[in-house]
């Protein structure tokens, strides 16, 4: 293809640029063969020109499509070169946040310096499981490579990080680790998992530091093997470390730190266990303090030593062990402020009692005196003698660093070692997983030999890569059979030779360090005289003689030989290790011993540890000098050989991590140190390799999809393959710009990039012809309207005007008609007219004659009846008149006769006539008694006639009468006595009478002064509605403006109480989620318990051969609701432990950890029921509290009202008790002692009139204390009133303004009204208190008046009667009042007998409550052995034919064998095809019945526990098929209901027919059961939906994503080396018929098996639940899914899931709603993304997504064609600008193991179990119907 063809104007190219390494231009015009300058436009509009290399004439690299810019994978980029590299990877990085990018078989990691959400456990299950290319680039993504490939090819694996310091090297591997621990490892059995990351914290510790690039610098390359077994599950692990930077502990740089461990010890110095190291501050110690940077931003060295300490405890390293390393590292911080000082020129001493060597000889366990001689001299050994020589001060330090540095050394080989120890396997290996994080390749301003060891270890590895890279090309190639040549690529084998071969670098420094006087300077000679001018890749400095170039893969590097012979002798001397060798420091000496020696700290230890011998110093100087002829060098070559050994046995996947700046400021991209990374780690080599053969790869199916617009139909056959060719062919004429392959097409580079041009040329032409045939239509369709719209208004105007001319002549036929209609009428009205009054005369007539006629007869009747009248008068008066004649005679006679009675009377009535005048109504009482003593007379006197008449015969009679005369004679003479005392008790009560008329002139003047207070009162009251009316105006002021605020508050108030009641909703969803999730982690640790009981019973050594008896009792499937089963058999198996069962090599500590687990997950459990129950009530408890309230106003006006009544009832039980006493006195005592001053009826009389005497002054200080009262408060009232008239004016604005701010307007507004009713309320209660008082008073007055008439007239009456009638009167007085007081008792035992007969039913019903609530207790009292010792009565009961009862009879030995058959043997196909749904339920349930009717406990229990564990058991065995689970999910919810229906609780028993209610159980209450089978459900449901999970998990992403449901809307776009699942639908690919295809059959199982609808609605929710997450999530972690055409399938795919619903009616069961997340990400991707606007409409759009989730999809979102657009970065930070308010989780997302909590609504069934009949297939022959 010409240049001429590419390079034309518009066109895009990269030009060099000093700052930014590439810049971006494009062409101002084409270019021409022979120019050799290029005039560009750069992007910020200024205009260069571009001198091309005379030489070479190279053009500059053309740039990418935009289409193809942040492509996931480099290789898929059409041109492969530098700075289309750089630019892809800027653009991931700075506008879509991406750090991860392929590159190949690379895996390419930015650092971003900052925290990601994207390392999670929901990230890592969204990765398991699925193919590299298929997911956007993640160091998960290669971690389940590695690890699938491993599963898969049986083949170990690596995987390599590297990259600078700084780059993230640890934090990958560390994420790799961890994706392994989570992926392979369960939950029960993390231990081994738990090492493995455990050992992270450990080496961090001890071999990372700070340095200038990275605050966590690993300072050491190590090595991970991962070991996993055959179910590829993590065992163990070894880790294997290369070149530990020794010289960091004796000296740091400027702003760098030592290693961790020393900072952690010295803070935390001040615990008790560490106080023996005498550490102090970081900064009082030398090897500590040199760079001046102690602490880390962020980081607490105290809190990291915890981790340490954990980490160490972790992986077996006891207390003891740890504290030795920590006195070995405190040991060196003191070794090195031991102050050497000069003794002379050529010697040093160390001063005697120095501190720190003091200390360091106590912690290392050696003396004083051997180690300060040794740390100044050494000892020279010839063949004869042996020297010791002093040294000088600058040797006798390097000495001493040597000495840490090797201290150091072997303790962190022995750390190593013991931590490889902990990790070790304990079963075979299998396979590995290796994970190397080594340093990348360094160059800095001085260059020593650890950077040299360093590019020696990248030079090999980046060799490895080579080959590596070049291997997979040609197996690909090998693989699509194409011809291929033999790629030239960089080789860097030259270099490796210069290092390490025969006279090499390495070669040369081993052979300088043997020499006695070997320098560096000489050193440097040799190599310039071996290598320079005879190898390439090495130079010498111009103005140095002692340094040395090598031309590496990556740059050249220039290394100062000084230091290098020290630094590869690594010199320790002898003396000194043999000092710390006779150490008594055990773990000292464990150091420097082999490593066979060595003790493990993770070994058990019985007893004391031994003491480890020393060696003679003859074989340690041997053995020494051997390990000292291995020089650093030499030791890193052969790691490093191995090393290389078993990469190259493993498949290598590849990490290349790169740091984007230098500052560590989070996504700030530097061109130019991402460049010199990208060459340095072989990325760009790799571009190189792919972009020399054919990097750009498409199966024909996608190149078909993706070019078929440059095809003419004719071009299309049904061979894919074939069109591809031929198209191809007339595309593009070189053949050899591309290879057919077998099922690929390859391109070589800048190839796709044409094929791009070509199809957007097309698409711009295609889109320019529509433009101009969609405006010919537009301006067509506009012509065509105007004149349709002139020829419609041409019709409509002459359509007027024919009407007009209709109409006019209608007009005028219409005149005519209505002149002759008008005539007509008023002819005929002037007819009418004449003819009713014709009519009207003549009635008129007629009627005058009748009338005249009617009243001459009606004169004529009412003659008659006056004449009637006046007769009948006439006699009547006759009739009155001699009446009253007759009358007035009858009066006179009877008057004449009662004058002369009266006569006779004054007479007899003169005594007592003073008496009379005083007191009128004691005259009636005297006349009355005075009457009954004429009576006696006239008894007496005939009593004498008869004594007189029969004295002779009667003498003893006669002598008895004349006795009987002088006893009422006697009586007579007292009378005489007793008138008397008359006088002086009538003086009495004149003087009483005085007493009442000035009491009744109080009264009046009390009456006086209440009409007054009346008057006073009631202008109060006028003044008080005044006062009312004024804040009743107010008021509605108020009420005007309070209206809307009232509206907006209870809107406000509705709104808050529904967001209450939602809250309180997602609450108990949530307590519902957690109990259902601990269930869940219960169940798992209950299985993991029985396989941790089959291993135990596995590894058992069974001690005898022989038949052993089992109890045939016995379930080894018991769970935890077998109640005492588990603890019996535990007790067994302990008992019979010791004698058959050896101890099984078990994990008991894990066993142990399970069982408390399990422990604690049931008191979780039970806590979260309790928690449970309380919310539930809690809602009850907010309507009791209202409803108090509420009752606490009525209550407060009701106790006013109490105290009122019980105030009168006190008064009325006064009076009782006071006329009570006053009838006791007056039935004691004689009648003629009564009225005597000084009789006690008098002093009773004297005190109650005293008593109402005080009284009435009582209440006399009660009206003026009221009064005053009233009068303070209507002047304080009038106070106030002024007031606020002074201050209403000032702040009645501010006030309503601070009401109105503060929402309290209508809080006033209920005050105000809540005084005016209780001012209302305390004026009427004043008012009816004072009625009250002033009737009461009145009452009071009445009675006495009253009680005193009666009494004076019962006093007359008893003088005035004989003694015999006083006593009878009395006692007829005594017998009325008894008679009234035994009416009124009569009347309150009859209200006592209506209280009681209500009580007695009250209390009926409460005990039935506590019969029903207390028949379980009573059951569980009476043994059965007493239900069969009552006697019962025999009874013939004659029993109907077939009237079966509903119950099912078995044997007990036939429980097993029920179920076995009805069970765990039984198909669910045959059942729910077949028979009733629920059937198992119903005949478990049946035979339950029988059993609670024979009233046998151990029955019900073992039957409901076989039941339990039989359906648990199936579910183990085929837990993973749907029709089973989904079966006994439905039978035993139909259990659980047949257990609430017929329980007998009233809740329960509404829907029951008669028939039913009569087969409730009648003798156990089953409620802890019905808990149990609820867990079961909830087992089985969350069983149902893993199986669902596992059997959509499949279909969701290729349905719901990947399939191309609208064929030819998504366009395919250019992939890399990774291969991506295609969205061209294959066979065997699932598509959304598939996903449709499987809910139906979901629903129809489900359907079939009787399952409850509203269960099935859960089920369907959690099923689209899972659709949505999983697709979500997808969506979320690929790149290419992230289009408008891929959004508008997505929608099509949701609507057909919803029509799904529409057509089972399941729209209701909320799973539409779980869609929501998914269905506003589709819009997303559909929506403008430009505007302000269209950010506004994106946050109100997606309230369902979170913000991380909304800006993920707008950094994924990519075009699929050029005419859409990227979503700009300025638009993206919009968003998160108007979302940073939201408060929400920052998870990315989705969980889709989330399981919604479910519920099992109570659904009675209406079969009756009489009715119930076990077919024949079921094998139940041994039941009985009852």
């Amino acid at each position: 293809m010409a240049a001429s063809e590419l390079y034309t104007k518009e066109a895009r190219v990269w030009i060099p640029d000093a700052e930014d390494v590439w810049k971006s231009a494009k062409l101002l015009k084409d270019y021409k063969q022979g120019d050799k300058l290029l005039r560009l436009e750069l992007e910020d509009g200024t205009v260069v020109e571009h001198q091309l290399d005379p030489r070479t004439m190279n053009l500059p690299h053309l740039r990418n499509p935009d289409i193809l810019v942040g492509e996931n994978d480099l290789t898929a980029l059409s041109y492969l070169h530098e700075p289309a590299v750089l630019h892809n990877l800027k653009v991931r990085f700075i506008d879509s946040k991406l750090i991860y990018t392929y590159c190949g078989i690379v895996l390419v990691a930015i650092n971003p310096y900052e925290t990601l959400p994207i390392y999670g456990t929901d990230i890592i299950n969204a990765y398991s499981g699925q193919n590299m290319g298929d997911m956007d680039p993640h160091i998960f993504a290669v971690a389940e490579e590695a690890y699938k490939q491993m599963a898969r090819d049986e083949r170990n694996q690596s995987i390599i990080v590297s990259g600078e310091s700084g780059a993230g090297k640890t934090v990958s591997a560390k994420y790799a680790m961890r994706y392994f621990a989570t992926v392979s490892g369960s939950e029960s059995e993390a231990n081994v998992e738990e090492k493995v990351l455990a050992s992270n914290p450990i080496m961090e510790s001890i071999g990372n530091a700070k340095t200038t690039r990275n605050d966590n610098s690993s300072r050491f390359g190590k090595y991970i093997e991962i070991g996993f077994d055959k179910r590829y599950r993590i065992i163990g692990a070894n880790m294997r470390t290369y070149l530990l930077e020794k010289s960091r502990v004796v000296f740091q740089a400027d702003e760098e730190r030592n290693y961790h461990i020393f900072y952690q010890l010295c803070a935390s110095s001040n615990l008790p266990e560490l106080k023996v190291l005498k550490l102090v501050s970081a900064n009082n110690f030398h090897y500590t303090k040199q760079g001046r940077s102690p602490v880390i931003d962020g980081v607490d060295d105290a809190k990291e030593l915890i981790n340490t300490r954990n980490a160490f405890t972790l992986l077996g390293i006891n207390d003891s062990y740890q504290m030795g390393i920590f006195r070995v590292l405190a040991a060196i911080l003191h070794l090195g402020n031991v102050e050497i000082k000069d003794r002379d020129s050529d010697s040093s001493i160390i001063p005697p009692n120095n501190a720190h060597l003091t200390v360091f000889c106590d912690l290392m366990g050696v003396t004083y005196q051997d180690m300060s001689h040794w740390l100044c001299h050494k000892k020279l050994i010839t063949a004869t003698e042996t020297y010791i020589k002093p040294f000088p001060k600058l040797q006798a330090i390097n000495a001493r660093d040597a000495l840490a540095k090797h201290i150091y050394a072997k303790l962190f080989s022995w750390i190593v070692d013991h931590v490889n120890k902990a990790l070790h396997a304990t079963m075979k290996q299998h396979s590995f997983i290796g994970v190397l994080d080594i340093y990348g390749f360094e160059t800095f301003e001085i260059n020593s030999f650890e950077q040299f060891c360093i590019n020696y270890a990248n030079e090999k590895l980046q060799q490895q890569f080579n080959m590596h890279v070049f291997k997979l090309e040609q197996e690909e190639y090998m693989k699509e059979e194409i011809p291929w040549t033999l790629i030239d690529f960089y080789d860097n084998q030259p270099c490796i030779n210069l290092i390490e071969a025969k006279l090499g670098i390495l070669d040369l420094l081993d052979e300088e360090c043997r020499m006695p006087k070997g320098s560096d300077d000489t050193w440097a000679q040799k190599l310039y005289n071996t290598h320079l001018n005879k190898c390439d890749l090495f130079q010498k400095p111009r103005l140095s003689n002692r340094a040395f170039i090598i031309q590496h893969f990556a740059d050249k590097v220039e290394y100062q030989c000084e230091g290098f012979l020290e630094k590869n002798k690594d010199t320790v001397y002898e003396e000194q290790i043999h000092v710390l060798k006779l150490s008594k420091f055990e773990l000292l000496v464990e150091l420097f011993q082999d490593e066979e020696q060595s003790v493990s700290p993770t070994e058990a230890q019985t007893g004391a540890r031994t003491r480890l011998s020393v060696k003679p110093l003859k074989a340690r100087a041997t053995q020494s000098s051997r390990e000292h002829k291995k020089t650093v060098g030499h030791q890193f070559r052969n790691s490093l050989q191995l090393l290389m050994e078993t990469l190259n046995a493993t498949t290598p996947h590849y990490v290349r991590c790169i740091k984007p700046n230098d500052y560590k400021y989070p996504f700030t991209f530097d061109p130019r140190r991402a460049v010199q990374q990208l060459r340095a780690c072989g990325v760009l080599e790799t571009i190189r390799i792919s972009a020399a053969g054919f990097p750009s790869r498409w199966t024909y199916q996608e190149f078909f999809s993706r070019y078929r617009v440059l095809m003419k139909q004719k071009d299309v056959l049904s061979d894919r393959k074939l069109t591809c060719r031929n198209v191809l062919e007339k595309l593009i004429k070189d053949k050899d710009k591309y290879q057919f392959g077998k099922t690929k097409i390859f391109f070589r580079a800048g190839q796709v990039a044409y094929l791009e041009k070509l199809r957007a040329d097309k698409l711009r032409a295609a889109c320019i012809r529509i433009q101009k045939t969609i405006r010919c239509w537009l301006l067509r369709k506009k012509y065509l309207r105007m004149r349709s719209a002139a020829i419609t208004i041409q019709r409509h105007v002459r359509g007027y005007q024919a009407r007009c001319l209709a109409k006019f002549l209608r007009r005028t036929r219409a005149a005519i008609t209505i002149q002759k209609f008008q005539r007509m009428y008023v002819a005929r009205q002037r007819y009418r007219r004449m003819q009713d009054a014709s009519l009207i005369i003549q009635c008129m007539l007629r009627g005058y004659v009748a009338r005249q006629k009617y009243q001459q007869m009606v004169r004529e009747h009412k003659a008659v009846i006056i004449q009637k009248m006046v007769r009948g008068w006439l006699a009547r008066q006759w009739y009155k008149r001699s009446l009253e004649a007759i009358v007035y005679l009858q009066c006179c006679v009877r008057r004449m006769r009662a004058k002369r009675e009266l006569k006779k009377l004054k007479i007899e009535a003169r005594s007592v006539e003073h008496y009379k005048k005083l007191n009128i109504g004691m005259e009636n009482k005297i006349m009355q008694l005075q009457r009954k003593v004429d009576e006696q007379h006239k008894d007496n006197k005939n009593l004498h006639d008869r004594l007189t008449n029969l004295e002779n015969t009667y003498s003893s009679e006669s002598e008895k009468l004349r006795n009987e005369v002088d006893r009422l004679r006697g009586t007579e003479e007292e009378a005489r006595v007793n008138s008397n005392r008359i006088t002086s008790l009538l003086e009495e009560l004149a003087k009483l009478k005085k007493e009442l008329e000035e009491t009744q002139r109080e009264k009046k003047t009390i009456e006086e002064y209440a009409d007054k207070y009346k008057v006073e009162t009631e202008q109060l009251v006028s003044e008080l509605k005044e006062q009312n009316t004024l804040l009743k105006t107010e008021k509605e002021d108020l009420n005007r403006l309070i209206l809307e605020q009232a509206q907006e508050m209870k809107e406000k108030m509705e709104k808050a109480l529904v967001e209450e009641t939602k809250q309180i909703e997602c609450e108990l969803n949530e307590e519902r989620s957690r109990y259902q999730n601990l269930l869940t982690e219960h169940l798992h640790l209950e299985a993991r318990y029985e396989d941790l009981k089959e291993e135990m019973t596995l590894t058992m050594v069974i001690p005898k051969p022989g038949h052993r008896r089992t109890d045939s009792t016995h379930s080894s499937n018991e769970s935890e609701y077998t109640y005492n089963s588990e603890f019996a058999e535990r007790e067994e198996e302990a008992s019979r432990g010791p004698e058959d069962v050896p101890k099984a090599p078990l994990d008991m500590s894990l066993f142990l950890k399970l069982q408390k687990r399990v422990t604690e997950l049931e008191q979780d459990k039970q806590s979260l029921q309790n928690e449970l129950d309380r919310k539930e009530e809690q809602i009850h408890r907010i309507k009791a509290t209202e409803e108090e309230q509420r009752n606490r106003a009525r209550g407060a006006e009701l106790e006013y009202e109490s105290l009122k009544r019980q105030e009168l009832e006190s008064e009325n039980k006064k009076l009782k008790n006071d006329l009570n006493e006053l009838r006791k006195v007056l039935s004691e005592k004689p009648t003629a002692a009564i009225s005597a001053p000084g009789s006690p009826a008098y002093k009773v009389l004297l005190d109650q009139l005293n008593a109402s005497n005080e009284e009435l002054e009582v209440r006399k200080e009660e009206v003026l204390i009221l009064r005053s009262q009233l009068v303070s408060q209507k002047e304080a009232m009038q106070h106030k009133e002024d007031k606020e008239t002074m201050t209403e004016a000032m702040f009645y604005a501010e006030d309503l303004q601070k009401m109105k701010d503060s929402g309290e307007i209508t809080q006033a507004y209920l005050g105000l009204k809540e005084v005016n009713r209780l001012l209302e309320s305390q004026l009427q209660s004043q008012r009816k208190g004072y009625e009250n008082e002033a009737e009461v008073l009145r009452g009071e007055l009445q009675s006495l008046k009253e009680e005193n008439n009666r009494q004076q007239q019962l006093l007359a009456q008893n003088l005035q009667l004989p003694p015999e009638a006083r006593i009878e009167a009395s006692l007829q007085h005594e017998i009325t009042r008894l008679t009234n007081e035994n009416l009124d008792l009569m009347e309150q035992l009859e209200k006592q007998d209506k209280t009681v007969r209500k009580l007695k039913k009250q209390l009926k019903l409460f005990a039935k409550k506590i019969g029903e609530m207390g028949v379980f207790n009573q059951v569980e009292n009476v043994s059965p052995g007493q239900i069969v010792d009552e006697p019962i009565r025999p009874v013939n009961i004659p029993r109907k034919e077939k009237d079966f009862q509903g119950m099912f009879e078995y044997k007990k030995d036939d429980e097993v064998k029920l179920v076995k058959n009805l069970i765990l043997e039984l198909k669910p196909r045959g059942v729910a095809v077949n028979l009733i749904p629920g059937l198992p339920a119903y005949i478990l349930f049946m035979c339950l019945r029988h059993a609670d009717y024979l009233n046998d406990d151990q029955k019900v229990r073992s039957l409901l526990t076989s039941t339990i564990n039989g359906i648990k058991k199936i579910l183990k065995k085929r837990g993973d098929d749907f029709e089973t689970v989904s079966f006994w999910l439905s039978n035993t919810c139909r259990f659980l209901h047949c257990l609430k229906q017929y329980s007998g609780e009233e809740g329960f028993m509404k829907h029951n027919t008669t028939r039913q209610n009569e087969h409730c159980l009648t003798n156990f209450d089953l409620a802890e059961y019905r808990q149990v089978l609820s867990d079961l459900a909830i087992q089985i449901y969350q069983q149902l939906v893993k199986v669902m999970d596992s059997i959509l998990q499949p279909m969701i992403v290729s349905g719901m994503l990947e399939h191309e449901t609208i064929q030819g809307v998504s366009g395919v776009k250019p992939t890399g080396l990774r291969k991506r699942t295609s969205s061209i639908a294959d066979e065997g690919t699932y598509t959304l018929d598939s996903i449709l295809r499987q809910l139906s059959a979901f629903h129809s199982t489900m359907c079939q098996h009787g399952m409850d609808p509203e269960l099935i609605k859960q089920v369907v929710k959690q099923m689209f639940y899972i659709i949505g997450a999983v697709t979500l999530n997808n969506l979320l972690l690929r790149k290419d899914m992230c289009s408008w055409s891929k959004g508008m399938n997505i929608r099509y795919n949701v609507s057909q899931l919803e029509e799904w619903l529409r057509d089972k009616n399941l729209m209701t069961s909320g799973a539409k709603e779980t869609l929501e997340p998914l269905i506003q990400a589709a819009q997303l991707l559909q929506v403008k993304k430009k505007t302000d606007e269209d950010a506004e409409a994106i946050c109100s759009m997606c309230n369902a997504l979170s913000t991380a989730q909304i800006v993920k999809v707008l950094n994924l979102y990519t075009p699929v064609n050029e005419f859409e657009e990227r979503v700009s970065v300025t638009f993206i930070r919009t968003i998160q600008i108007r979302l940073r308010d939201r408060k929400e989780s920052p998870q990315l997302l989705m969980d889709s193991k989330q399981i919604f909590p479910v519920t099992f609504p109570f659904n009675p069934s209406s079969l009756s179990l009489e009715t119930i009949q076990i077919p024949t297939s079921l094998n139940l022959g041994f039941l009985t119907r009852v």
